[in-house]
């Protein structure tokens, strides 16, 4: 017998079974459409909510992002404005301190420009010389050695000094012999005249400022000049000089007058400088030495130029020189107040005078 199929009991037991989908019908087919959105909307939410939690996390990022650009661009601009700051430090301190030595070396500008100014004035005042106005300052020493001077010539005229005369026969006529007329100052130095005038007219008109020792060096004015040629030619080699008014200008008409005596007597003539005062005396030698281009070999006892501080021993030294053929010539510093008779035996000297007023403030005078 053919196997009969098994028939369902019940209403409960059909849903139980499966069906195809065509075979559902359409409000069971709504339904399970309905549910199957809800299931596979469930499954793509948690999705959606982790994209917008990125978004958000990149919304974040970025604003914190900007926020670091932002501190970044502040902490820039302050180290900015820090280093602009303390560049304008440094430069205000270098600009203070370039200021303050600009204001050092213009102060030592100033200084070195006085001081210029003054050896201008010195070197004018020294070699090329002043007015007549202002450098003589010659009175009292210069009348006083004048007068005495004038009073030994007339006392000397004075003296018989003529040798006993002879018993002479009375046949046989007295022979007279005429006298000679005394020995006139100008012409002392008469065969030299025009020799003397020569030198005196070239140290004036062409220095050399690089001859040989013993030859002027400096710049020679007319005043300078007027003064040697009086010495030898007024005054025969012998008396007062009226001061230039510095003590280096008076050592510049001295050292004329030596270089004019050199070139006449050569190595016999010797220069004997009295000054009674160390720094005095180191101005002539250091005004020798640059007027006449001598060195200090040319200064000693046996040497062409003696120093003395005392005339004493200048006496003794020139009376020592005249007996051995020598030719001495003695220089009076203006300085000097008196005037010891033993100079005055000596065929030549030079006394450079200075007036009384000048002669209290010279002793105050600073020496170099």
């Amino acid at each position: 017998m053919d196997q009969e199929e098994p028939e369902v009991d019940s209403i409960e037991d059909r849903k139980n079974i499966p069906m195809d989908d065509e075979n559902i019908p359409v409000e069971q087919q709504d339904t399970h459409d309905s549910g199957e959105r809800d299931r596979a909307a469930s499954e793509v939410m948690p999705d959606v909510d982790h994209l917008t939690v990125l978004k958000q996390e990149a919304a974040e990022l970025k604003a914190e992002i900007e926020q670091l650009k932002t501190e970044k661009q502040q902490v820039l601009q302050s180290q900015v404005t820090k280093l602009q700051l303390s560049i304008e430090r440094i430069m205000q301190k270098d600009l203070t301190d370039l200021e303050q030595r600009k204001q050092e070396l213009e102060a030592s500008i100033s200084i070195l420009q006085r001081k210029q100014d003054r050896l201008q004035v010195e070197m004018k005042t020294t070699y090329a010389g002043v007015s007549q106005d202002v450098a003589v300052r010659v009175q009292g020493f210069k009348d006083y050695l004048v007068g005495s001077l004038q009073d030994l010539v007339v006392s000397a005229e004075k003296l018989n000094l003529a040798p006993p005369a002879k018993p002479v026969s009375i046949d046989k006529p007295v022979e007279t012999k005429a006298p000679e007329p005394p020995l006139l100052s100008e012409q002392v130095f008469a065969d030299q005249k025009q020799r003397i005038e020569q030198l005196l007219e070239r140290y004036r008109t062409l220095p050399d400022y690089y001859g040989p020792a013993w030859k002027l060096r400096r710049t020679y004015e007319t005043i300078h000049a007027e003064r040697a040629a009086k010495w030898f030619f007024e005054q025969a080699g012998r008396g007062a000089v009226k001061s230039m008014g510095t003590r280096l200008q008076n050592i510049l008409v001295a050292a004329s007058i030596v270089s004019v005596l050199r070139s006449i007597y050569g190595d016999k003539m010797r220069v004997l400088i009295l000054a009674t005062a160390p720094e005095r005396l180191g101005e002539w030698r250091r005004g020798f030495q640059d007027c006449l281009g001598i060195s200090r070999d040319h200064f000693g006892p046996e040497k062409g130029v003696v120093l003395f501080e005392d005339s004493e021993p200048l006496a003794t030294k020139g009376d020592r020189l005249v007996n051995e053929g020598m030719i001495p010539l003695v220089i009076m510093d203006e300085a000097e107040e008196y005037i010891s008779v033993d100079m005055l035996r000596f065929p030549m000297m030079i006394a450079f005078s200075l007036d009384t007023q000048a002669r209290a403030s010279y002793r105050d005078r600073d020496f170099f």
